[in-house]
């Protein structure tokens, strides 16, 4: 068990030093909820590959214009970048 509190804490030490920053609450704001998610990876014969962690917030609590206003999550694949070239190449 020893293994899960580790990568929770390494998750969590990333979260702060990348993406959250820690605030004080709004008044008149209740504070939405997160949960661990936990996820064994393996190699593809089965053994051990790494014990995956993520935090994730209960998105579903959230109300529309009033705890967030839009959303934008870019994402792009290796492979979509790929065949975007392919295309300009093909047309000069």
């Amino acid at each position: 068990m020893d293994h899960w509190k580790q990568v929770m804490i390494d998750e969590y030490m990333a979260l702060l030093k990348k993406t959250l920053s820690l605030v004080s609450l709004p008044l008149k704001r209740k504070s939405i909820g997160c949960k661990w998610m936990f996820r064994v990876k393996e190699n593809p014969y089965g053994s051990l590959k790494k014990y995956k962690v993520r935090l994730v917030i209960k998105g579903f609590h959230q109300v529309a214009n009033f705890d967030f206003i839009e959303t934008f999550s870019p994402v792009v694949k290796p492979k979509i970048i790929q065949v975007m070239l392919i295309i300009a190449l093909s047309r000069d």
